[in-house]
């Protein structure tokens, strides 16, 4: 379930844009070493991914943008005018975006000091060369099913 409310959000008041927090991924990235990035938004479905080369392998975070459907009523059911939905579509986008930069220089830092290996770290958002899927993109499903009780051990190839 999303909340609507960002209030409870890391960084839910941030005037930071989308492209300072972008600059600041980047930046992060290449100071711990990282060998490529790239990063591209699919408006269409409120999708924007973050890849990265690093240790060897590549690295995918897929951040859902929120739509701005969810802006169009206030936390208590009234109806916004468009131009303070707008306002508070972006404000959720900009706090988004905060928060991975937040992620991707936590985990980086996780590493650097010794907490994590960088395998442990990424592993959810490393990108099989195979399939083109992450390995967590993969394996949640597994994962579900074995909690609800089917034994099935599925390959990285399996498409449920």
């Amino acid at each position: 379930m999303q909340r609507i409310n960002n209030s409870g959000h890391y960084a839910s008041g941030t005037t930071v844009s989308k492209d300072r927090s972008l600059d600041e991924i980047k930046r992060t990235l290449v100071r711990y070493g990282a060998d490529a990035f790239r990063h591209s938004e699919d408006w269409a479905h409120g999708l924007a991914v973050v890849e990265f080369a690093a240790h060897g392998r590549l690295v995918r975070f897929s951040l859902p943008m929120p739509s701005m459907e969810e802006f169009t009523r206030t936390e208590r059911g009234r109806t916004r005018t468009r131009e303070a939905a707008t306002k508070s579509w972006e404000q959720a986008c900009r706090q988004r975006w905060r928060a991975l930069a937040l992620a991707v220089k936590a985990k980086l830092e996780a590493v650097e000091s010794g907490i994590a290996t960088f395998e442990r770290e990424f592993l959810a958002y490393v990108v099989d060369p195979e399939s083109q899927r992450t390995v967590g993109e993969v394996m949640a499903p597994q994962l579900e099913a074995s909690y609800a009780g089917d034994p099935r051990p599925l390959l990285l190839t399996d498409q449920r």
